[in-house]
């Protein structure tokens, strides 16, 4: 009984993880580490690890997809996903050393800063940025989505898109085929570093990929037929409840 429930309550969670995941396009890895930390009495550095084994496989899927759809330009976002892999492998190991009260008061900070830029972006009339950044420039922003990356093990993909779009003038459509390049391969790094720290549950992290595969594509569903003030608020609602979750643990 003990050893059924030990397999079937990760399945449950990764589902629901993969249905709020694909409701508000993060992939689950964001609610994800709280959860862990919360329920499961992991340590933030170990959540985080295993939080990347339910991301990698479907960031992968992902990208895939979506450059049959979307193609993008292959000399920029090949030196996008080198800035952003060379950003994740420093700033990977370096929070893999760092104590876990304070990589978990990063990571409340980090998603604060989220919340108020989602909802600050819902106020009528805000001001677009006056001039446009030259596009040759868009590979530079894989150092920052790297960075956030790696610190973090999830904030690439999110922090990515506002950017582009922003500053470089990019439709929404292709700024997240950006993000989506630049944080699969991060993530893979991310995953190398905190496997070989030994910071990786591999059972608890493929159970919870695997119940998220089951229901991300009906999270996506409902997203879509969503009012999109709504989700947006919903969004930042749900930054908020996390990020005071984190902070309060550390």
């Amino acid at each position: 009984m003990i050893l059924a429930l030990s397999l079937v309550l990760p399945l449950l969670i990764g589902a629901a993880l993969g249905l709020a995941g694909g409701i508000f396009g993060i992939g689950g890895g964001i609610i994800a580490i709280p959860v862990m930390t919360g329920l499961f009495g992991m340590d933030q550095k170990l959540a985080q690890g295993t939080a990347l084994v339910m991301m990698v496989p479907n960031l992968s899927i992902a990208l895939w997809r979506y450059c049959q759809r979307q193609p993008l330009p292959k000399l920029r976002t090949a030196l996008l996903m080198l800035c952003s892999v060379t950003a994740t492998a420093l700033t990977a190991h370096y929070a893999s050393n760092l104590a876990s009260s304070e990589l978990r008061r990063y990571f409340g900070a980090f998603l604060l800063w989220l919340a108020v830029h989602s909802l600050w972006s819902l106020r009528a009339g805000r001001s677009r940025w006056s001039f446009a950044l030259p596009e040759r420039l868009i590979p530079l922003v894989g150092l920052i989505g790297g960075t956030c990356q790696g610190l973090i093990s999830i904030g690439g993909g999110m922090i990515t898109p506002p950017i582009l779009v922003t500053f470089f003038r990019q439709t929404q459509a292709m700024a997240q085929g950006f993000a989506i390049a630049l944080v699969t391969p991060s993530s893979i790094v991310a995953l190398l570093t905190f496997t070989n720290a030994g910071l990786v549950d591999w059972k608890t992290g493929v159970l919870f990929a695997l119940g998220g595969a089951l229901t991300v594509s009906y999270g996506v569903r409902i997203a879509h037929r969503l009012p999109e003030r709504r989700l947006r608020v919903a969004f930042a609602l749900m930054l908020v409840a996390t990020a005071l979750w984190m902070i309060c643990l550390g």
